[in-house]
């Protein structure tokens, strides 16, 4: 039972790390490419914008998969000191977690009001 427990936690880290893999590649994939739109005149603040957001959701999930596998880890290892350890990783985990998902909020906030202010300027050409 204990192997089990032991490869279900590995198996939630490693997936996290998967996650936060691929939300980087197409985070930087997107960055490139938005870079040398800059050469064509297709370069978009707004696009930038979409990326960072994205690449953040990667980020949180991967930080919650994490989350999971350090709980998961505690059942086998329960003494007090591994307890503390798992508290402290838990609450910087779910700190960092809180203050990316508020500025995720922010930005898609902020890219509303830019669609906004865009969509008002088309009409007003119109």
């Amino acid at each position: 039972m204990d192997e089990i427990i032991i490869n279900t936690s590995y198996t939630i880290s490693i997936l996290s790390l998967v996650v936060i893999a691929y939300g980087s590649i197409l985070a930087v994939l997107n960055f490139v490419n938005n870079e040398l739109g800059r050469f064509s005149g297709k370069f978009s603040m707004m696009r930038l914008n979409f990326v960072k957001i994205n690449f953040g959701y990667y980020l949180l999930l991967g930080l919650d998969f994490l989350i999971a596998a350090d709980v998961v880890r505690t059942i086998l290892e329960n003494t007090m000191q591994d307890l503390m350890i798992l508290g402290l990783s838990v609450v910087i985990r779910t700190l960092l977690s809180y203050f990316l998902g508020r500025e995720i909020n922010e930005d898609e906030e902020f890219r509303k009001k830019i669609d906004e202010e865009i969509e008002k300027e088309k009409k007003g050409l119109e």
